[in-house]
């Protein structure tokens, strides 16, 4: 029989990169887009734009149906989605160049109105899952030879309302378009620093 001594119990996160994922910077984001247009993946050139526009959860990105973003032909400027983890609306934009990417994808894979926009290939009927999407992501970052364990599908949610962050510092806009329902948890999700707080503070006059 072991002596406990003798036992070790390691944490379940050694060796591990832990904390929240950091978003992909605008360059990045476009060196992904370029190579996936080179190679005329049509569905992960849709898929990878409409993530980086809604800014939403893996679940509830992979259960997007073309009726939530195309009325018939017409792509939505706008769309609005129930989140699973919260059950409230959020709304998102579809820019111009993803309506684009996102029509020829629909066209290329004969997809219906009810369709799920990004159907599994394996299973008749349902859209690819939360692991799939995980693992198509990281076939992107290694496009640009970013590594997948520091980055991953929540570097692509939190990519854009990071950059309008950046360049409004309207705290309360981005907590609408993540969905958050407090703005402390806008504000832990970006990585808001004390240097960014005061910064704000310094350029505001009362």
């Amino acid at each position: 029989m072991l002596e406990t001594s003798a036992i070790h119990h390691f944490p379940w996160n050694k060796g591990r990169l832990i904390g929240q994922k950091p978003p992909l910077k605008l360059q990045e984001v476009w060196s992904i887009r370029i190579r996936l247009e080179i190679a005329k993946s049509q569905r992960d050139l849709a898929l990878f734009n409409l993530a980086i526009d809604s800014k939403l959860r893996s679940c509830d990105l992979v259960k997007l149906r073309v009726i939530d973003i195309a009325h018939g032909s017409t792509m939505l400027n706008r769309a609005m989605v129930i989140q699973q983890k919260t059950h409230r609306p959020v709304q998102f934009e579809i820019t111009s160049q993803t309506q684009k990417s996102v029509s020829a994808w629909i066209q290329k894979a004969h997809l219906t109105s009810q369709s799920y926009l990004f159907p599994s290939r394996s299973k008749h009927d349902d859209h690819i899952s939360t692991r799939q999407y995980a693992r198509i992501v990281k076939s992107w970052l290694a496009l640009i030879g970013l590594s997948p364990d520091e980055y991953g599908t929540h570097s692509l949610r939190r990519t854009k309302a990071t950059l309008i962050y950046k360049r409004t510092h309207n705290l309360r806009a981005v907590q609408l378009l993540l969905g958050h329902t407090k703005l402390e948890s806008t504000v832990r999700y970006l990585g808001i620093e004390v240097d960014d707080a005061l910064e704000i503070a310094e350029q505001t006059e009362v």
